[in-house]
């Protein structure tokens, strides 16, 4: 929206429950921004506020706008009262400002135990907002703080430092998804009681929410600390840190984004809109290779065992520039397989037993032997190539030949893991969960699958962590940033070449 209206855009974190704060989330939200192609204005902390901010509490307890509570905090959750029944205004509400002054100066110099008084606005216990039934402005609590160390032992509230922050930055549009809206009301309250400050406009709208995936810290986070997924950064969770290890690219986010727009009504975006997008950025920028992820051994016995016919491969259809690279048809190649098939129906266009097909940029092939371990297990083709087809050349004898498959050479590849994600809930609505049931009920059993006995073609040995490609036939792959050594390659599938769930929600 900055960057639309010509604007100034600061990033401020809400530090002010120093219990919570990581510096770890900190680095991480910083790095994915910029990762994201923005770089902020101004970098803020509401802990930079912290003496400004006891200043204006001071301010509103010499207006009478504030008191301290000795209240329990259950005590003062019980006499809130209801949306249909008014609250009950505390017995320590008439305190005078003197005494509420004096209180307010010891809490903030560590006389009083944690959860013992609170500050809280004076403003209508039988407001028809919650929100406005003098809600809390300060707690005590004896916490270190990850910035301002021991200096203080109260600490604001957000709804109270929100505004005030934005006030002090010269904020004039605070921007916050619509379950703030409720809020707004005391957010005009504060700056309008305040003196000296300006009142910047808050104003809402709905959050981006898409089909497949949650947006709840506090759910994903226990899918982190119960050990459904490796941690924020797993491929299949939906954060900036799993979307950039998965193989997801800053321009497909950003297309998205701008192709959903924002609103002010609350709705659901199919998760396929994200994904389009992607292949629609990968199919023009991502070098094709070839990669073979259940591998079967084709043995071509006209081949002598030294051969290695030279095959030119585009690697990229989408982009001129990108040249080409040779690959070799060896007498041995892997190819996958389900791409063969014994007894095949009518419209198979892959391999079969006394059939052919072509090998991707290289010769028809035709398999003549299928050999079966003792459980009847096929370990191995055997058939041959017709020396006259390469280059794409068509049969000299005019027959047909339908199927095109992907290989690799049994010598020149070599051996990976590759990790095949997908979504990680099976339900489109994972916030809706049914009665009875918890919200880890609808994970997907299948959205992760390990193969490790892959072969991938020898120019991906070059390949660096975070490096992507089109795995021809299979969908788009990137070297994970984590697990990759230079031993142990892991390759994640980001997204496959169709929108294979979309088909299964027709059925369904």
């Amino acid at each position: 929206m900055a960057q639309k209206y010509g604007g100034q855009c600061n990033l401020r974190f809400d530090d002010t429950n120093p219990v919570k704060e990581d510096t770890e989330y900190v680095d991480a939200i910083m790095d994915d921004i910029r990762w994201l192609g923005f770089q902020w204005d101004a970098l803020f902390y509401a802990s930079d506020y912290f003496e400004a901010l006891y200043g204006m509490a001071e301010q509103l307890v010499q207006k009478g706008l504030a008191y301290v509570d000795d209240q329990t905090a259950e005590e003062v959750r019980k006499n809130r009262g209801t949306v249909t029944e008014p609250g009950v205004a505390s017995p320590f509400r008439a305190r005078s400002v003197e005494e509420n002054l004096d209180l307010l100066r010891r809490m903030r110099a560590g006389e009083f135990p944690d959860g013992s008084r609170i500050l809280r606005a004076k403003i209508d216990m039988a407001h028809p907002n919650l929100n406005m039934r003098d809600p809390a402005m300060y707690r005590i609590l004896h916490a270190h703080h990850h910035r301002t160390g021991d200096t203080w032992c109260i600490y604001p509230m957000y709804d109270f430092a929100h505004g005030q922050s934005d006030a002090l930055e010269d904020i004039t549009h605070s921007l916050c998804s619509l379950e703030f809206e409720n809020h707004r009301p005391l957010y005009d309250w504060f700056t309008a009681n305040i003196d000296g400050i300006p009142s910047p406009r808050q104003i809402e709208f709905a959050r981006l929410q898409l089909s497949y995936t949650l947006t709840s810290k506090r759910k994903l986070l226990a899918l982190v600390q119960d050990k459904h997924v490796t941690g924020w950064d797993d491929p299949r969770m939906p954060t900036l840190r799993g979307m950039r290890r998965r193989g997801y690219t800053p321009e497909s986010i950003r297309a998205m984004c701008d192709l959903v727009g924002v609103t002010k009504h609350n709705s659901v975006h199919d998760f396929h809109v994200l994904e389009n997008a992607l292949r629609e950025h990968l199919n023009r920028t991502a070098p094709r290779r070839m990669a073979v992820l259940d591998p079967v051994k084709l043995v071509i016995t006209n081949l002598s065992d030294d051969a290695a016919l030279a095959c030119e491969a585009v690697n990229n259809p989408e982009d001129e520039g990108a040249g080409t690279r040779t690959l070799h048809l060896t007498r041995e190649v892997w190819i996958e397989r389900d791409d063969f098939m014994e007894d095949a129906p009518k419209k198979f266009f892959r391999l079969t037993t006394g059939g052919e097909v072509r090998l991707r940029y290289g010769y028809v092939v035709r398999c003549d032997e299928v050999i079966k371990d003792a459980a009847g297990d096929i370990v191995e083709l055997r058939g041959t190539y017709d020396p006259d087809t390469g280059a794409g050349r068509a049969p000299a004898d005019g027959r047909k030949v339908k199927g095109i498959i992907h290989w690799v050479s049994a010598r020149d590849a070599f051996g990976a893991e590759v990790r095949l994600y997908d979504h990680l809930f099976q339900a489109t609505e994972p916030w809706n969960v049914p009665e009875g049931k918890d919200f880890t009920d609808l994970l997907n059993p299948r959205s992760l699958e390990s193969r490790t006995d892959c072969k991938l073609e020898a120019s991906l040995r070059a390949a660096a962590p975070g490096d992507r490609f089109q795995f021809e036939r299979l969908g788009y792959f990137c070297v994970d940033t984590k697990d990759t050594t230079a031993d142990t390659p892991v390759f994640n599938r980001t997204v496959t070449l169709r929108d294979t769930w979309a088909k299964i929600e027709q059925k369904g």
